[in-house]
C-alpha cells in the first residue's frame, strides 16, 4: 500500500472483520481462557530492560491480536513510524514534523528537518541547560545577596508543568541540593502558597512558555515579579528569572539575561517536552547525570518501538488493544493506576498526553470520523483509589480497562511495605479478572438462613472479566521513567495513525482561550452583554458579588 495514500480505515475489511470477531468473542470470559491455556502469560508479555509488559488479562485471544495487527499495517503504521523518524511533516495542520523522539538522539545522530540536521542544535541547547541546571543541582548559583538559590520555581501549564512535575517527584531519591516547586494554576492560591515559603533571595524562576505570552504563565511570572522586586532590584532579574522559550525577544524585555534564555523548537509538542529545555526544572532537580540516563531510557524504548515486530512490541500491543475496547467495545473510560505514591502525577500527565492528542472527531485530513477515537483517560494512585473508585470497577456496569503500574523495588528499605503494595496490585489485577461466581459465594454464605443468603448473594458476586494491563517496572530510576513515558507516547502515535488522527496540534485548546480574552474585560466594567443567557447571567451575578 502506498504510504501517502489516504484511507477510510472503518471502511475497510479488516474493519468490519474486526466487528465480527468482537460479536463472536463479546460473551468469553478471561477466567475461562486462563484455565483453557496455563500457558497464556507466557505468551502474552514481553520483558525489556527492566519493564515488563502483561497482556494476559485482556479479552483477547491469538485471533485478536491478529486481526488487529492487520488492522496497523492496514493504516500503513510502518510508513508513519518511518515518516516521524526521518523528520517528515507529520503534524499536517500545521505543517511541522514531530521529533520529540530526536531529544533522545546521540550526538553522532543525524535527524533532517527541511534538509536542515536538527540533532546538534538539540545538544547545543541540552549542553546549556544542563550546564545551568548543575548550578542549581549543586547549589553554587547566587542571588542578587550572594546567597546561593535554595528553591527554584517552574512557572508553565499543560506540558510546560504536568510532564516535569510529574517526573520530579518520581524521581525524588536523586534530588540534588535545590528544592523544585511548580506552579500552573492561575487562580493566585497556587503561586501565593508558594511565595510564603520562599525567600526572593535564594529563589530562582523558570518561566516555560514556548511563546512567552501564555496568558495563566504569563500572569503569574508578573506576580512572581512583583513580589521579588519588594526586596530586589530590577537589574537583579538576571539572577533570579531565566526562560525556557522560542520568543526571547519578550523574555529580554522581562528582565532576563539573553544567556539564561534555553530555546525550543517547534517540531516538539508541549505535552511531548519534558525531554527538551522543559525539562529544565527537572534537570536542575536530578541533575545531568540522572537527567542523561532519563534520555538513554526513552532512547531504549524508542529502539524497541522502532525495530520490534508489532507481536512483540510494547507499544504497538497496549496500543492496539487499547482500539480493541475503545472503538470495537465502545468502552470510552481507561483508568491509569501507578502503585507507587511517587507516580502520583502520572495520570495526570498521561491525561494530557492521550486525551489532547487523540480528543478529536476530526481526520489528518479534515474528514469527519464517525467512530469512536480517544478515550476518556483518568486514575488515581494505588492501594488509596482501592477505598474509593474501585467498587465501580469490580461491580459497576462499565467496561473499564487498566494499566496498572507497579514499581518492584523501591527506595526505600520498609520491606513489608513494599511487598503489601505489591500484593494488593496483584491481587486487584486478579480479581478484576477472575471475579467471583454465584456458587463461590453461596458455599461463602452456606452457614446463613436462607432469605438472607438468597438477598446477600448477588451482591457479593463479582461479575470480573475486567480487563487490564499490568506493566512492572525493577526500580523507578530516571532510565526506567525515560523508558515509561517513551511507552505511552508511542501508544497514543499508534492509535493516532491507526483512527487517521493529528495527534499533534490541539485546535480544541485555543477556543476557550479566546472567548476568555472577550469576556475578562467584561467582569469589571458595565458594558452592555450580547452573550448567551447563561453567560450574560453568570457575568452580571459575578459583577454584584465581587469585590476588587
Amino acid at each position: 500500500m502506498n504510504s501517502s495514500s489516504h484511507i477510510e480505515i472503518n471502511h475497510t475489511p479488516i474493519w468490519a472483520q474486526l466487528h465480527q470477531h468482537q460479536r463472536a468473542t463479546r460473551y468469553m470470559h478471561m477466567r475461562g481462557l486462563f484455565d483453557a491455556d496455563p500457558l497464556r502469560f507466557k505468551k502474552m508479555h514481553i520483558a525489556i530492560d527492566g519493564i515488563l509488559l502483561d497482556y494476559s488479562k485482556n479479552r483477547i485471544t491469538q485471533d485478536t491480536i491478529d486481526l488487529l495487527t492487520e488492522l496497523a499495517q492496514e493504516a500503513n503504521l510502518q510508513g508513519w513510524m518511518d515518516k516521524m523518524r526521518s523528520g517528515a511533516i507529520i503534524n499536517l495542520s500545521e505543517k511541522r514534523a514531530a521529533l520529540h523522539i530526536a531529544l533522545r538522539q546521540p550526538e553522532t545522530a543525524n535527524v533532517q528537518v527541511n534538509g536542515h540536521n536538527v540533532i546538534p542544535d538539540i545538544h547545543r541547547e541540552l549542553k546549556k541547560a544542563l550546564a545551568f541546571a548543575n548550578t542549581l543541582y549543586e547549589q553554587t548559583h547566587l542571588g542578587f545577596s550572594g546567597q546561593p538559590i535554595t528553591d527554584v520555581v517552574n512557572l508553565g501549564i499543560g506540558g510546560s508543568d504536568l510532564g516535569p512535575q510529574m517526573l520530579t517527584q518520581a524521581l525524588t531519591p536523586y534530588h540534588g541540593k535545590a528544592n523544585v516547586h511548580f506552579v500552573a494554576n492561575v487562580d493566585s492560591t497556587d503561586l501565593l502558597e508558594k511565595l510564603t515559603q520562599l525567600n526572593p533571595q535564594t529563589t530562582l524562576f523558570i518561566i516555560a512558555s514556548k511563546s512567552f505570552s501564555t496568558p495563566e504563565t504569563l500572569l503569574n511570572a508578573q506576580t512572581a515579579r512583583k513580589w521579588f522586586l519588594q526586596q530586589g532590584q530590577k537589574s537583579d532579574i538576571a539572577k533570579h528569572f531565566v526562560a525556557v522559550s522560542s520568543n526571547s525577544n519578550a523574555a529580554i524585555e522581562f528582565g532576563i539575561d539573553s544567556n539564561n534564555i534555553f530555546a525550543l523548537f517547534d517540531w516538539v509538542g508541549g505535552r511531548y517536552s519534558s525531554w527538551s529545555t522543559i525539562g529544565l526544572s527537572l534537570m536542575c532537580a536530578i541533575g545531568e547525570q540522572h537527567f542523561r540516563a532519563f534520555l538513554s531510557g526513552g532512547l531504549a524504548m524508542d529502539e524497541h518501538f522502532f525495530n520490534a515486530p508489532f507481536k512483540q512490541n510494547i507499544p504497538v500491543l497496549m496500543a492496539l488493544i487499547g482500539i480493541w475496547y475503545n472503538t470495537f467495545y465502545g468502552a470510552h473510560s481507561y483508568a491509569i493506576i501507578p502503585y507507587a505514591h511517587a507516580l502520583r502525577r502520572l495520570p495526570a500527565h498521561i491525561q494530557q498526553l492521550d486525551m489532547e492528542s487523540n480528543g478529536k472527531q476530526t481526520g489528518r485530513y479534515g474528514e469527519h470520523l464517525d467512530f469512536d477515537t480517544g478515550p476518556i483517560i483518568w486514575g488515581e494512585e494505588g492501594v488509596n483509589c482501592q477505598h474509593a473508585f474501585f467498587q465501580l470497577l469490580h461491580q459497576g456496569s462499565r467496561l473499564i480497562p487498566s494499566d496498572f503500574i507497579i514499581p518492584i523495588n523501591s527506595h526505600y528499605q520498609f520491606a513489608e511495605h513494599q511487598e503489601t503494595l505489591v500484593s494488593n496490585a496483584f491481587a486487584q489485577t486478579e480479581a478484576l479478572m477472575k471475579g467471583k461466581t454465584a456458587a463461590e459465594v453461596l458455599t461463602e454464605l452456606s452457614d446463613l438462613p436462607g432469605i438472607e443468603r438468597d438477598q446477600l448473594m448477588p451482591q457479593k458476586c463479582f461479575p470480573g472479566n475486567q480487563p487490564s494491563n499490568s506493566i512492572l517496572i525493577e526500580k523507578l530510576t530516571p532510565f526506567n521513567m525515560g523508558q515509561l513515558l517513551a511507552m505511552y507516547e508511542h501508544k497514543v502515535f499508534v492509535q493516532g495513525i491507526i483512527w487517521g488522527i493529528n495527534s499533534f496540534d490541539q485546535w480544541g485548546v485555543e477556543y476557550g482561550k479566546v472567548l476568555a480574552k472577550q469576556i475578562q474585560p467584561e467582569l469589571t466594567t458595565d458594558s452592555v452583554l450580547q452573550r448567551d443567557s447563561s453567560t450574560n447571567g453568570l457575568i452580571q451575578y459575578f459583577r454584584s458579588h465581587y469585590k476588587k
